[in-house]
């Protein structure tokens, strides 16, 4: 082989090998604006999609718009608000206060232990009966079966205050008070199942519409306001005279014996 061809192989072989690396380079340079573009997708959809979430976590929830919807009172109720619920015979003289939130296992207890005696006294007409309803068990467990249970309490008692006291007693009965994690009284069809049980209420379509429609829902939320205000820190609490009644460990008296005692000191102060 001559020096000529030689050389002329050299110089062809480094012209491929320069093509082949200008191929090389272009595909790697592809290959990096791909992978770019692809990060940049990702990071636009991540970014997106945190976007959506930080949007829906802060639109206000149901009970938050239900703040400003119109303030519909239920019947049998008195004050700006329609927040003081006071029932019983006009010639009782003294009005035992009860606060209560739906969702509470201790109200529940205390219902189921002692509410058979209060409704007997009440009934004798020893006292008046003032409901303030909570719903702070929302906020400590998560939920919305206390301010839907209030509503729907709101909505048995504009049919009578003798159907909110019943409607009552059967909400806080073992066999319809969920267990304290299990936030069944958010289900207007579940309460509606218990409103059932009490005569008045019985396939009664304007109680029902009332639960359904979230009627109360307002009055649910400012009543929960004013036991807020009240300062009590616990349910159930029960007060005469602006005296806390409670059983001899210092708590809610939670036996019959108990609050027997104290509602009788308390009436004779």
């Amino acid at each position: 082989m001559s020096k000529r061809n030689s050389q002329q192989a050299k110089t062809a072989a480094r012209e491929r090998l320069r093509i082949e690396r200008e191929r090389q380079a272009k595909r790697d340079k592809m290959k990096r604006q791909i992978i770019v573009a692809g990060a940049v997708v990702g990071v636009l959809a991540i970014a997106g999609g945190i976007g959506y979430a930080v949007v829906q976590n802060n639109k206000p929830t149901y009970w938050e718009e239900a703040k400003n919807d119109k303030l519909v009172k239920p019947a049998n109720t008195t004050g700006t608000n329609g927040t003081t619920v006071v029932m019983g015979k006009s010639t009782a003289k003294k009005t035992l206060v009860m606060y209560e939130d739906p969702r509470c296992p201790v109200c529940a207890q205390f219902e189921q232990t002692v509410g058979s005696t209060v409704k007997k006294d009440y009934d004798a007409g020893k006292f008046k009966i003032q409901y303030v309803g909570a719903s702070f068990l929302d906020g400590n467990l998560g939920g919305e079966g206390s301010k839907n249970g209030l509503s729907a309490l709101g909505a048995a008692l504009n049919v009578s205050p003798e159907a909110f006291l019943e409607y009552k007693t059967a909400m806080y009965s073992t066999k319809w008070h969920p267990s304290e994690d299990t936030d069944k009284f958010k289900d207007d069809a579940y309460l509606i199942k218990i409103a059932q049980t009490v005569p008045e209420l019985k396939d009664n379509k304007t109680f029902q519409n009332a639960v359904k429609n979230g009627t109360y829902d307002k009055w649910a939320l400012v009543m929960s306001e004013k036991f807020n205000k009240d300062g009590v820190t616990g349910t159930p609490t029960l007060k005469m005279n602006g005296k806390t009644l409670t059983g001899a460990d210092g708590n809610a008296p939670m036996t019959v014996a108990d609050f027997t005692t104290a509602i009788d000191a308390a009436l004779k102060a």
